[in-house]
């Protein structure tokens, strides 16, 4: 299995040379102009977690309707429930995973979950009962019956199922709400259309995006998967969309989170600790709360923070 974080390491090498030389400057938007920082603060030990138990490379993060957060990790209790105060509630569905990828919560609080070690996508009750599963489990493939590594999961409105296929193939493949296959885009490359570990996905009304993680960039295409333009803004870990439509991307290279316009432009930045002053911010995968508090799953420092705004 390819896992990211060896891939990771030496691009933090580099980023941390960089940070060096960049420490005290403004962050640069993509016309040079200053951006503006997003105005929050971490929140220290939010997460209470039971006697005995750890976060193991936490990577995925949601948050349901009642404010309830879950975590997806690496450790014997894959996924984690925490009410809005962060006190422990429950582990759900110990035994259904291999390796934790993202996580995702939809409409009526089911449970989304991609899995790299098993190759499967999962829909959960929000009691952690399978109600749909996608791919084969620890078969890897790359026809339409088998994912090869599936990195993320989004819903249009109609309830239609969209894979980032991600890791081992590059492409994203598109279901209807009861898992039968309606198409598929996307090849190994770096042209219009083409993925280097297409590694995460989101969709805003007519339009879905994609994290083209290793491109460095943004693609965004219709709902039947047609290029429509990309976006250069560093390297997407997560995308995160709010209800008034901006776009939250994680940058765990670069140790930061974006928040994004419409249009493509970078309208604020919430960076990590400057290099020296604390562990790197590496964030995998992003969730936001109603009140805009911003949950970060960060795989090679063990650790979900919470930020909200000062």
């Amino acid at each position: 299995m390819l896992h990211e974080t060896g891939i990771r390491e030496s691009l933090l090498l580099v980023v941390a040379i960089f940070a060096l030389w960049v420490s005290g400057n403004p962050t640069l938007g993509q016309a040079g102009t200053a951006v503006p920082k997003l105005n929050y603060e971490a929140v220290p030990n939010f997460f209470q977690l039971a006697a005995g138990e750890n976060f193991v490379e936490p990577c995925g993060v949601a948050v349901n309707s009642k404010g309830h957060i879950y975590v997806f990790h690496r450790g014997r209790h894959p996924l984690m429930e925490f009410d809005s105060s962060g006190k422990f509630v429950r582990s759900l569905a110990d035994d259904l995973f291999v390796t934790a990828h993202s996580l995702r919560v939809d409409s009526e609080d089911n449970l989304w979950t991609t899995d790299v070690g098993a190759h499967v996508v999962l829909k959960l009750s929000p009691e952690g009962r399978v109600l749909l599963s996608l791919g084969r489990m620890r078969m890897p493939g790359d026809d339409v019956l088998h994912f090869n590594q599936p990195t993320d999961v989004a819903l249009d409105r109609d309830g239609n199922i969209y894979v980032t296929d991600g890791e081992g193939n590059s492409r994203v493949l598109k279901f209807d709400k009861y898992g039968n296959l309606l198409l598929g885009w996307g090849m190994k490359g770096s042209g219009p259309g083409q993925f280097d570990i297409p590694h995460s996905i989101a969709v805003d009304g007519d339009v879905v995006y994609v994290g083209d993680r290793e491109n460095g960039r943004i693609q965004l295409f219709d709902l039947s998967g047609r290029f429509l333009r990309e976006w250069k803004l560093g390297h997407p870990f997560g995308l995160f969309i709010t209800s008034d439509h901006f776009i939250y991307m994680c940058d765990a290279i670069a140790g930061r989170i974006l928040k994004i316009d419409r249009e493509g432009k970078t309208v604020g930045v919430l960076d990590g600790p400057e290099p020296g002053k604390g562990r790197h911010f590496d964030p995998h995968q992003i969730a936001l709360d109603k009140d805009k508090s911003i949950f970060a799953a960060e795989v090679l420092p063990w650790r979900v923070e919470k930020f909200r705004l000062k």
